[in-house]
């Protein structure tokens, strides 16, 4: 005689735990995640610059200002600011018009100045000759701060291209 098939039974799972679990390991993998930055995406740039050389032209003779930046004696102990200009009439104009210079110092071909001094100068050769250009020729043992500080005057008072006096290379 043939066996009675019983009914098959369904079976439950209960999902709560591998909700649980799956949540958990979202929440693993999220704290653990180390996502990209855009700094990091900034950086993936590729600059191509353009070829340079040295520009071995001479300093312009007519309407030269100079700031020059040197040791004030041999001992190489104290550093010092100098001022000059190659148009002669309009150099008496800016030394009659700086206040901080003493009556001995406009006698003076080569003025030795200070900072403000610098800076007050450079506004009246503004006011005098706007096309005046300038350079800083400065002694090679120097630290840069006192190079900078003059560059800095300079770019204060919108005089952004100057030239750089060197040694010429034999």
């Amino acid at each position: 005689m043939p066996k009675v098939k019983q009914k098959r039974v369904g079976f439950l799972i209960d999902m709560t735990p591998l909700v649980d679990i799956t949540f958990l390991l979202l929440t693993f993998f999220m704290f653990t995640a180390k996502f990209k930055s855009e700094a990091d995406s900034e950086q993936k740039f590729f600059i191509e610059r353009p070829k340079a050389s040295a520009d071995t032209s001479k300093l312009p003779e007519v309407n030269l200002a100079i700031v020059k930046v040197a040791f004030a004696d041999s001992t190489k102990a104290d550093t010092a600011y100098y001022f000059t200009m190659t148009n002669k009439d309009e150099f008496l104009q800016v030394k009659n018009m700086t206040t901080s210079l003493a009556a001995e110092q406009k006698e003076n071909a080569q003025l030795q100045i200070s900072l403000e001094t610098l800076d007050e100068l450079l506004s009246n050769v503004q006011k005098i000759n706007n096309e005046t250009k300038f350079a800083i020729d400065a002694d090679r043992s120097l630290p840069f701060n006192w190079i900078y500080s003059a560059m800095d005057k300079l770019r204060k008072n919108r005089f952004t291209v100057f030239n750089y006096v060197t040694e010429t290379q034999q």
